[in-house]
């Protein structure tokens, strides 16, 4: 099995904590759905006699195509692929871009998951993201989707804002659970140095979330999302019983996926590749890719990592099959230290990251990698 992701690499306008690469000039969205609609022929050898199990197109921003276009891409994978085990298409959606009608179009083209960048339902919270959405849109985006009929849908949502409380942070999570969606994403707010908001942490004009602040929310997060009946089963994912995301949980499982677009990544379980951020460059065509060989420490390295992002965590068998005894007796001898101090929890020959220890995993996990 196997998984496409498709790059929209288009918005109207940049939001302030993202670094995603885009641009803001919709003038080039012909040009660029072309382009896509050529490389997916062009890589097709990268995943050859693959079947397909996801699509999902990402951004960006995908709204901002209308519904047969996302169409034709949908329909140019089956085209290209064994689509016979198709089980999840997935496309991404601002609030502010779609209505009932044009959320009815785009599931009589074949999708029947959306992913809703709501990002919070506090206006404040939108202003400081710098999204072009209000509160009251997010709200009626999603339910103009399920009134069209999609019962797939998932919000992403933001926390450790500048100047969130608590108390708004478990307004904002009641908020999201009353919406009645299938599946939440939830990510804690990252200031990345070249964006408006890094920009604005450099001058000093807000302080930054602290550790135990973060630490309260995303305990929160986890109460009450518990509460309302949605499964943590990966670090930033939350799902009712049957609505984990297949494309993501792919990437989790290290199964191979095609992504196509600029700055799209790929993986084909040897190899991985990426082409260049850069429309100009990506329009011309030519050699726009940039590829690694995965040594077998990189391999090892990958599996611990997204393993123990997920509630399944790390069965020591499986490892010791998969990577040998080598990559076995490392991992047990480093990960020993870990379960004494209660970072780490080992029972019947599965090792998992539990509770808030989450929101600390990347320290965790980089002590468990073989450098």
């Amino acid at each position: 099995m196997a998984g496409i992701y498709i790059h929209i690499p288009l918005c109207k306008r940049k939001c302030n904590y993202c670094d995603f690469y885009s641009r803001t000039d919709i003038s080039l969205k012909g040009a660029i759905l072309g382009a896509i609609l050529d490389e997916l022929e062009r890589r097709r050898d990268f995943l050859p006699d693959k079947q397909m199990n996801t699509i999902y197109v990402g951004g960006g921003t995908p709204s901002l195509l209308v519904p047969s276009e996302i169409g034709d891409l949908i329909k140019r994978v089956a085209q290209l692929w064994d689509c016979s085990t198709l089980r999840e298409v997935t496309v991404e959606v601002n609030p502010d871009d779609v209505d009932q009608h044009w959320l009815h179009e785009l599931r009589g083209q074949g999708v029947e998951r959306l992913s809703i960048g709501v990002q919070s339902l506090v206006d404040r919270d939108l202003r400081c993201l710098g999204r072009r959405h209000g509160a009251d849109k997010a709200r009626q985006a999603v339910l103009a989707a399920q009134r069209a009929g999609l019962g797939n849908i998932s919000i992403d949502l933001i926390y450790g804002i500048p100047g969130m409380t608590m108390e708004e942070w478990d307004d904002n999570l009641a908020r999201a659970i009353d919406l009645g969606v299938q599946h939440i994403s939830a990510y804690h707010l990252t200031i990345e140095e070249d964006t408006p908001l890094g920009r604005m942490a450099a001058r000093g004009e807000f302080s930054q979330v602290g550790e135990s602040e973060s630490r309260e929310q995303f305990d929160l997060l986890r109460e009450r999302l518990a509460g309302a009946g949605y499964e943590h089963y990966e670090i930033s994912n939350f799902a009712m019983p049957g609505y984990r995301s297949l494309h993501n949980s792919g990437y989790w499982l290290g199964e191979h996926y095609l992504g196509v677009g600029p700055s799209a990544h790929s993986y084909n379980g040897v190899q991985r590749s990426w082409s260049v951020a850069d429309t100009e460059l990506y329009l011309a065509g030519g050699d726009i890719y940039q590829t690694e060989e995965l040594s077998a420490a990189d391999k090892y390295n990958e599996h611990v990592m997204v393993s123990l992002r997920c509630s399944e965590g790390i069965d020591a068998g499986e490892l010791r099959r998969r990577f040998g005894e080598e990559f076995a007796g490392h991992f047990e001898r480093n990960a020993t230290p870990l379960v004494r101090s209660g970072l780490l929890r080992h029972e019947r020959g599965r090792y998992r990251i539990e509770g808030s220890n989450l929101l600390v995993s990347n320290s965790i996990i980089e002590a468990l990698f073989f450098v």
